[in-house]
């Protein structure tokens, strides 16, 4: 009676193994046969999508929301290898993490302006090359933005006939204009980078065309703003009849006052240093500046204002390291010098001291 019973037993372990096998084989294959992963990736992208991005884009700590792109995108975008990708958050967050490298490159250069004015070659040329080298991995970053922005509308940037995405929310046209002028920018790091990065510059002649799919007086100019740029950029793109671009960027940037976030002031800004006009570099800083006291910006989107900000502080700090040998002072931002009235000189107040 006992040797049936072990027959039985032996079949049955017989038949467990290759189960027991299987099992160990879908445990080793990793997130792609677990479902609780795909699950937790769909809700981590509409969770960022729902919340946290219209969080962000009300933040004015641009510092901080680019270190939430940096340390946010990585573990967003680990979950596209379970579920489909997030696109269109991930565009932004990239583009925040973007200005993370960004600035440091700021930072280098602003030490090689300090080390040229100071006459201490070797630290300029260690600093320009820092400087190069932090540019190349910004535009990497942007382009990659700006390749997010398209695949998450579906939009063919080189088609024949130019179709315009479907955007539904004020957030997807928002996302899709500022993964256009991201790729704008990436062509501008690229530059600065001496090409190290490597970014197409065919890019430029399709944004100027995608940006016409966004209502410019809704979006205070930028629309328009980016197509000036690329015709500054590239002069046979530029529409028969068109504006001259330098008109269409100082209207962009008063409409930009007028909406309540000066993207576009940013880039009159980048385009007259990119020309070397002086005259509308320094007008462009103080209309940013003389803002201030009119503008009453977009709750909603506060960072798109702030980022704005730090672009054309850098812009004066960059003029005033290189003929002064150090940053604007606070109560000179709108200035290219240090001559001011003397009703506008601060004293200190000893009293506070005693």
């Amino acid at each position: 009676m006992i040797y049936p019973k072990v027959s039985l037993s032996g079949r049955c372990a017989a038949l467990l193994k290759p189960l027991s096998l299987a099992g160990l084989a879908l445990v080793l294959a990793g997130c792609s046969a677990n479902p609780i992963y795909s699950t937790t990736g769909m809700v981590l992208s509409n969770y960022a999508e729902s919340e946290a991005t219209p969080y962000v884009l009300q933040m004015s700590d641009t510092d901080m929301a680019c270190a939430l792109g940096e340390g946010t995108d990585p573990l967003i975008y680990s979950f596209s290898r379970v579920t489909s990708a997030p696109d269109n958050t991930g565009s932004l967050l990239m583009l925040l993490a973007a200005n993370c490298m960004e600035y440091r490159a700021w930072e280098a250069e602003l030490d090689y302006l300090r080390a040229q004015y100071n006459d201490n070659i070797p630290l300029a040329k260690d600093a320009r090359e820092t400087a190069k080298r932090l540019h190349a991995i910004t535009a990497e970053r942007r382009y990659l933005a700006y390749q997010r922005a398209l695949a998450a509308y579906d939009f063919d940037p080189a088609a024949e006939t130019l179709e315009c995405p479907f955007l539904f929310t004020d957030q997807d046209e928002l996302t899709f204009l500022m993964g256009l002028l991201t790729g704008m920018q990436s062509i501008v790091n690229d530059a600065s980078s001496g090409a190290l990065a490597g970014v197409p510059r065919n890019i430029a002649p399709r944004t100027e065309q995608a940006a016409q799919c966004v209502d410019n007086e809704k979006w205070g100019g930028l629309p328009n703003a980016i197509r000036a740029l690329v015709w500054l950029l590239l002069p046979d793109t530029r529409p028969e009849m068109s504006p001259d671009p330098w008109q269409v960027l100082e209207n962009s940037a008063e409409l930009g006052v007028k909406i309540g976030f000066r993207a576009s002031h940013a880039l009159q800004v980048v385009a007259a240093e990119t020309f070397g006009r002086d005259d509308v570099l320094a007008d462009a800083i103080a209309g940013f500046a003389d803002a201030e006291d009119r503008i009453e910006v977009w709750a909603d989107y506060r960072l798109v204002d702030e980022v704005a900000r730090t672009m054309v502080q850098f812009s004066s700090d960059k003029h005033w390291t290189a003929s002064y040998g150090h940053r604007t002072p606070s109560n000179f931002f709108g200035k290219m010098s240090p001559e001011r009235s003397n009703n506008n000189i601060e004293v200190m107040d000893l009293d506070g001291l005693l």
